[in-house]
């Protein structure tokens, strides 16, 4: 079946009790085997029944069957949200002494995980400037290769082939963060990458309305995850979360195209205005990873960022003048989101990481929503002015 057709379709069954078309919401913690063998089946493995949602739950197991499709995956795990999916990554696949190694930049919640926590672990942290430096330089001891495709906030384009390229030398998993483009756009796992992971909370969701992670892979790296997040950290994700998160990825391609199409306009004109000192979008032809995203994803992405001369002042003063577009941290909603990254999203990082990552007191990060473009052009227009 085709992506759009996979997003309806994949994963759902009519409910045999009632005949309901959508999967219903199981608001249950437990489930009852009624005979002791059958107990000791399920808890065994013998037997692939629910027992207790924080190991599974027939909504979500429904919404990971159509993930699992939509990603090309072998499975699919939902858990509670995209750091929940990050940290079982992490400590399901690297063990102390082993080296855990990242292409900067990365969100800076992810990049805190990293250098704050998991090297409590006895894991060594390496930080890689660019896919080629990987490719060139990349540790024999690197067990784990994390990377955004499109970096956050910078949109910085990371090319999967070379990352690929570069675990491959040394046995290492790779772990894309594919949040910015979703399968629609990108499916990483088709290009060899070992595991992708989204903020489920953002574009796969779409709403607004929920908290979630996901991650999707081959079985036996998934089984390691899956024992992870859900048995030992404890992070699933609620089935009213699952049903809302399972209604979101239905119109997952339909929110995408407006998306896309909008950012490109937005782009064009951001552009064009004098007043911007520039304007970062990896659908411009100008972008130094346009011809590589346009080889590996069918589309550009929905966020659009821009430089103002000034610093934290200037873009408070552009910020603070928009009216359809809202400021918050989060993306990938049906409205049109703004912030100032330095001072939100990365302000957990020093002040020298940040420099290093491209994160810059000059920067502004925009999401693009699905509202008329023009409409969008105007705010901007008018947020510009002096």
């Amino acid at each position: 079946m085709k992506f759009k057709t996979l997003s309806v379709h994949a994963g759902q069954r009519l409910d045999p009790q009632t005949g309901a078309l959508t999967t219903p919401l199981y608001q249950s913690s437990t489930f009852s085997y009624f005979t002791a063998e059958e107990g000791k089946a399920r808890f065994s493995g013998q037997n692939p029944g629910f027992i207790y949602s924080r190991f599974a739950n027939p909504t979500t197991a429904e919404l990971e069957l159509k993930l699992a499709a939509m990603e090309g995956a072998d499975e699919a795990l939902v858990v509670a949200s995209g750091m929940a999916a990050v940290s079982a990554i992490m400590y399901a696949l690297a063990d102390s002494g082993d080296e855990v190694a990242f292409v900067d930049p990365l969100y800076g919640g992810t990049d805190a995980f990293l250098k704050q926590t998991l090297v409590r672990a006895g894991i060594t942290i390496s930080r890689y400037g660019s896919d080629q430096e990987l490719l060139d330089n990349i540790s024999p001891a690197t067990r784990v290769v994390l990377f955004e495709t499109v970096t956050n906030p910078n949109l910085k384009v990371i090319d999967p082939r070379k990352v690929v390229a570069a675990a491959k030398k040394v046995g290492a998993v790779t772990v894309c963060d594919n949040t910015f483009l979703t399968p629609y756009l990108l499916r990483p796992l088709e290009l060899g990458v070992d595991l992708v992971m989204h903020s489920g909370t953002k574009y796969l969701g779409g709403h607004g309305d929920i908290i979630a992670g996901v991650v999707a892979g081959r079985s036996e790296l998934m089984a390691k995850v899956r024992t992870v997040a859900l048995k030992h950290i404890g992070s699933p994700i609620g089935p009213q979360e699952a049903y809302l998160l399972q209604r979101g990825v239905k119109t997952l391609p339909l929110r995408m195209d407006a998306h896309l199409h909008n950012a490109g306009k937005v782009a064009e004109f951001l552009d064009a205005h004098p007043g911007v000192k520039k304007v970062i979008y990896p659908g411009l032809a100008s972008h130094p990873g346009h011809q590589v995203l346009g080889e590996v994803s069918r589309g550009f992405g929905g966020m659009v960022s821009i430089e103002l001369e000034g610093g934290f002042e200037a873009c408070a003063r552009f910020l603070d003048k928009l009216e359809l577009f809202t400021q918050a941290v989060s993306l990938g909603d049906l409205e049109s989101l703004a912030c100032h990254p330095a001072s939100t999203t990365h302000a957990a990082m020093s002040g020298e990481a940040r420099a290093a990552a491209g994160v810059s007191d000059d920067l502004v990060r925009l999401s693009i929503g699905v509202e008329d473009a023009d409409d969008l052009i105007a705010d901007l227009k008018q947020a510009l002015q002096d």
